[in-house]
């Protein structure tokens, strides 16, 4: 038996990884230690998965506290650009929120509304998946024109670019917007992603995109900033000729045993080796559709950013969105007394997550989160991360092939720990495959399913 393995059976499993954060962020900067957990990935690439507690994508969330954090990002990007040093963080209320004080996500929330900046002349571009809702934060914060990446190549519209992220599960990323000026014009580019540790894909991206339109200036903003001390990244890119300034919301340093790879074999084997496999899924009885259109959906407005998202699209949606919200949880019998999860679907993440966040306003008991294609570790053992997960397949019919999705945090099999799961989706994401895989998988976890279908 490895020390590994061993240590499986005598010490927790994020004890036994050995990855150890530590804070090296200044004063008025976020804890990393609160801001991330810790798995693992099944991944070669990398054996570790930090786990943002803010979010929304692994992890069920308070969905004021995950966009408070993506407008607290936008205000700290907008003093960079303006030549300000960052603004302290709420760093009281903030931890609050995420230890589970929903008192502090409220008054944190509304304080980030407040305080969000004036308009900037920048594009924004956000990482798929796991920063599309971020990424559309930080655009409204700066008053912005936003666009994110995309794995989904869509007809009749034109890739105007693309790059790869080097350690990721799916690499490919796509760049859709209708609008070519939006990569072309030679304005400041603010590029969010959730967490940066290498740097790599950010610059992939500065480099491709800076030899098809030359810029002086971007900026990259992430919740964490967990680059390696010596970091060239900076560097790098002024050698293209273009100055890089990073924002983040906290910074840490990433302490990695030497045998990592070793250790996250031996554990991922243990794990499984002691999972119970639980009872196979049967397709339920037919989940109900609710279609936005029908609740007053303001048109033209887009259900994301994946060809675009302009300052016009955010005012026009926030204004609707409090009747929308309103409509929805009278068209699904939510309560407020009812336990719900908003569960969006891959990059679909910022319509689910300002949804959510107004049944939050309106009283609702609700988090947020969203399915992913990232295949990782579930242990439900003290300190982990991610304690509980499915399984099932793709249901958008992607250009890349089938392959099995992921939803984690969800809760287990028999139990329904859910007054009602309202699952997100747009409209090719809506098929028999979502029926017979995520929702099947879901049913048995809650008490009512609902599909929310956006235009």
């Amino acid at each position: 038996m490895t020390a590994a393995a061993h240590d499986t059976r005598s010490r927790s499993v994020v004890e036994a990884m050995g990855v150890v954060l530590h804070d090296a962020g200044g004063p008025g900067d976020a804890d990393p230690q609160v801001l991330l957990g810790l798995a693992l990935r099944r991944n070669p690439r990398r054996a570790q998965l930090l786990v943002s507690q803010v979010l929304g994508k692994h992890v069920p969330t308070d969905p004021r506290l995950v966009r408070a954090a993506g407008l607290l990002l936008g205000a700290r990007v907008a003093d960079v650009l303006d030549g300000r040093t960052p603004r302290p963080l709420p760093v009281d209320a903030l931890h609050a929120a995420v230890a589970g004080d929903r008192d502090a996500a409220a008054a944190l929330h509304a304080d980030a509304v407040d305080s969000s900046a004036t308009a900037h002349d920048v594009a924004v571009l956000g990482f798929a998946e796991t920063a599309t809702a971020l990424g559309h934060c930080v655009a409204e914060a700066l008053g912005a024109d936003y666009l994110h990446s995309t794995r989904r190549p869509v007809a009749g519209v034109a890739t105007a670019g693309g790059f790869t992220e080097e350690h990721s599960h799916a690499t490919d990323h796509l760049l859709l917007p209708t609008d070519p000026a939006f990569l072309s014009a030679p304005r400041p580019l603010v590029l969010v992603d959730d967490e940066l540790s290498t740097g790599r894909t950010a610059f992939n991206t500065i480099a491709a995109l800076h030899r098809a339109a030359p810029r002086e200036r971007y900026v990259l903003a992430a919740l964490v900033d967990s680059r390696p001390p010596g970091s060239r990244l900076v560097d790098d890119v002024a050698a293209l000729g273009a100055r890089l300034d990073v924002v983040s919301l906290a910074r840490a340093s990433i302490e990695l045993p030497a045998d990592l790879t070793e250790r996250a074999e031996a554990l991922r084997a243990a794990i499984d080796a002691r999972t119970d496999p639980g009872n196979p899924v049967h397709r339920g009885p037919d989940v109900p559709r609710v279609l936005l259109t029908d609740l007053g959906w303001p048109q033209p407005t887009p259900a994301g950013g994946r060809h675009g998202f302009g300052p016009a699209d955010h005012a026009r949606l926030a204004a609707e969105l409090p009747g929308l919200a309103a409509a929805l949880a009278s068209a699904t019998g939510l309560h407020p007394g009812g336990r719900t999860l908003v569960l969006g679907t891959e990059e679909l993440m910022a319509v689910p997550l300002r949804l959510a966040q107004e049944l939050a306003d309106a009283g609702h008991d609700v988090v947020f989160s969203t399915t992913t294609r990232s295949p990782a570790v579930v242990a439900d053992d003290p300190g982990y991360a991610l304690t509980s997960g499915i399984t099932f397949p793709a249901h958008d019919d992607p250009a890349d092939g089938p392959g099995p999705r992921y939803a984690y945090n969800v809760g287990r099999p028999g139990v329904a720990g859910w007054d009602h799961v309202l699952v997100v989706v747009d409209p090719p994401a809506d098929t028999p495959a979502l029926d017979a895989g995520l929702l099947a998988a879901l049913a048995a976890r809650t008490h009512a399913l609902t599909v929310v279908v956006t235009p």
